[in-house]
């Protein structure tokens, strides 16, 4: 069983940074895992933000945060990064990691087998 706590959510101005923390709890460390954040913005479905596979081998980023936002893990620390860089009030929403064993695109809901209760960020202009 994995548990995830994601951190580091907070008010930041449009054009500044913020780095999200998910850590990984439990029996079990991620080694395994691929590892995928997405969020979900007020009134909105939650959507694909970025993924890493198991080794850090492939990274994939939705279209909105590429070239700005940058995906990481540690293995060792158990736990995976989001940088997000030059943020866009856009970019306001609640960030979830999530942990997924199988094979896929990882751009999907469905394709993650666990998941973290999230953490707000708010990008005012």
């Amino acid at each position: 069983q994995v548990q995830l706590v994601e951190s580091g959510g907070g008010l930041v101005q449009a054009g500044d940074s913020l780095r999200l923390s998910c850590a990984a709890t439990g029996l079990t460390t991620i080694n395994t895992y691929n590892m995928g954040w997405f969020r979900q913005a007020p009134g909105k479905e939650r959507e694909f933000v970025a993924a890493i596979t198991r080794g850090a081998a492939r990274l994939y980023y939705a279209d909105s945060v590429k070239g700005r936002f940058i995906i990481s893990r540690d293995n060792f620390k158990n736990t995976v990064y989001l940088q997000m860089n030059n943020m866009k009030p856009e970019d306001t929403a609640v960030y979830y990691c999530a942990a997924s064993l199988r094979y896929g695109t990882l751009r999907r809901e469905g394709e993650y087998d666990y998941w973290g209760q999230g953490t707000k960020v708010t990008v005012s202009s």
